[in-house]
């Protein structure tokens, strides 16, 4: 896993995921810093929030992907001989897993941005579409249903988020320990993130998604 090509590998998913695509999509065509209102973050659902649904539109599938294309770095290094780790084997998904996450802290803690990005949920959901597919379908349905019946982001989010280990290992019943694992920090770690939007969501602070032009409201 640690050679110098998969290393290489690595410090381009993690420069691939410091695209600041909220913030320059933002700075380029409204000269606003989305980190500077809503709630702070520079990812999609601030995005939306801030620029619009067309700009949010646009910096969700920018994010998505960064997610994808960095997880299917590891198909390229297949692809070219650099790696003899088959696509579907554990090993290879092992790859696919460290290039994701890669991915997701350059997006986290962009290095072009000055460490201060978004969530990371436009990119993960990118990052799992390349790995399990259906997997993470599934777990998108979840959210829309969510959104669509709450309009709350943040708790469609949490809630696909934490159905995503029960889709992987009842639904899929996957047996790749790694898989298995990061499912579950997912759940976890998007828990850890939104500490503030479930702080608020219990409060009935929490705004809701401008959905079908209705005006957003708390």
């Amino acid at each position: 896993m640690a050679s110098p090509i998969n290393i290489l590998a690595l410090i381009v998913a993690y420069l691939l995921g410091s695209v600041a695509s909220a913030i320059w999509v933002g700075k380029i065509f409204f000269n606003k810093d989305v980190r500077e209102y809503g709630s702070g973050n520079s990812g999609a659902t601030n995005a939306f929030r801030v620029l619009g649904k067309k700009a949010g539109i646009v910096v969700l599938l920018m994010d998505s992907s960064k997610g994808w294309l960095s997880v299917n770095i590891a198909h390229l290094l297949f692809h070219f001989q650099f790696t003899h780790y088959i696509p579907g084997s554990a090993p290879f998904v092992d790859l696919q897993l460290a290039l994701g996450v890669a991915a997701l802290l350059g997006h986290i803690f962009p290095i072009y941005a000055g460490f201060r990005g978004g969530k990371g949920i436009a990119t993960l959901l990118g990052m799992i579409l390349a790995i399990h597919p259906n997997a993470a379908l599934a777990s998108m349905i979840i959210f829309i249903v969510v959104l669509l019946t709450t309009r709350y982001v943040s708790l469609s989010s949490i809630i696909a988020s934490m159905s995503f280990p029960l889709i992987i290992i009842l639904i899929f019943q996957t047996t790749i320990p790694s898989l298995i694992m990061f499912s579950l920090l997912i759940a976890i770690l998007v828990v850890i993130t939104h500490q503030k939007n479930i702080e608020r969501l219990i409060r009935k602070e929490e705004s809701k998604a401008n959905l079908f032009g209705k005006k957003e409201t708390p």
